[in-house]
C-alpha cells in the first residue's frame, strides 16, 4: 500500500461505508475490505485500473469526477477519499461540496505546490519543477490547479469545511516538528480528514 493510504486509513471506521474518488487499481479498498470490513465503492476512468479492480474483488464504477456525484444520494457514506487527485479535477471546490454532501466525513491528499523545493526550482531555474512526487513535466502533467496548503486551508475556511487533522508529510511520507511548525513550506504532501461544519 502506498505510505500516503497507510496514514488514511487509520481514520477509516471498521464496518463504515467508504467511497473512493479516483480508487486506481483498488489497493486501498481490498485493503479496508479485508482488514475493516468496510462497505465500499471505488469510481476510476481509467480501463485498466477498472480491470484490476474487478480482478481484486473491489465494487468499482466507470465515472468521470468532473461530471459530479449526482448518481449518489446525500450521506450514503460515512467517509468518501480523494487521494492524489484533486489537482487534476477541473473544479475541485465543487467535488468537495458533493463529497461532504454524499459522506459525513472526507479524506483529501495533494501535493503540496507551495513546498520549498517547488519554490526553490521556480526562483533558480525559473521552470516549473520536476521532482519525485510532482514527476511530469508542464506539458503532460495531469495537474490543472495547482494548489498549496495555504490555499486549501483558505478553501476549506471560505466553504464552511471543517479541518479535523491535517498532516503534511515530505516525499517519503515521514512528518517531522518542522512541518507542523511550517506546513506550507516544507511540506510535500498534505493529507486532510475534513467534515461539514
Amino acid at each position: 500500500m502506498r505510505p500516503d493510504l497507510e496514514i488514511i486509513q487509520q481514520w477509516i471506521e471498521p464496518g463504515s461505508r467508504v467511497l473512493d474518488l479516483g480508487c486506481g487499481d483498488g489497493s486501498l479498498l481490498s485493503y479496508l475490505n479485508s482488514a475493516k470490513n468496510v462497505s465500499s465503492i471505488g469510481l476510476e476512468i481509467d480501463a485498466s485500473n477498472i480491470e484490476k479492480c474487478i480482478a481484486s474483488g473491489v465494487n468499482v464504477i466507470e465515472q468521470n469526477m468532473d461530471d459530479g456525484l449526482s448518481n449518489f444520494q446525500s450521506n450514503s457514506f460515512d467517509t468518501v477519499l480523494l487521494a492524489q487527485t484533486l489537482q487534476a479535477l477541473s473544479k475541485p471546490h465543487d467535488l468537495l461540496d458533493e463529497m461532504l454532501r454524499v459522506g459525513t466525513y472526507g479524506i483529501v491528499t495533494f501535493p503540496n505546490f507551495g513546498n520549498w523545493k517547488s519554490r526553490l526550482d521556480l526562483a533558480l531555474k525559473g521552470r516549473m519543477p520536476v521532482s519525485k512526487f510532482m514527476p511530469h513535466q508542464w506539458y503532460e502533467t495531469p495537474n490543472i490547479h495547482f494548489c498549496t496548503v495555504t490555499d486549501f486551508d483558505a478553501l476549506c475556511n471560505e466553504s464552511k469545511i471543517r479541518i479535523l487533522t491535517r498532516t503534511v508529510v515530505d516525499s517519503r511520507h515521514k512528518g517531522s516538528w518542522a512541518m507542523k511548525a511550517w506546513p506550507n513550506f516544507l511540506g510535500e504532501i498534505a493529507i486532510y480528514h475534513i467534515a461539514r461544519k
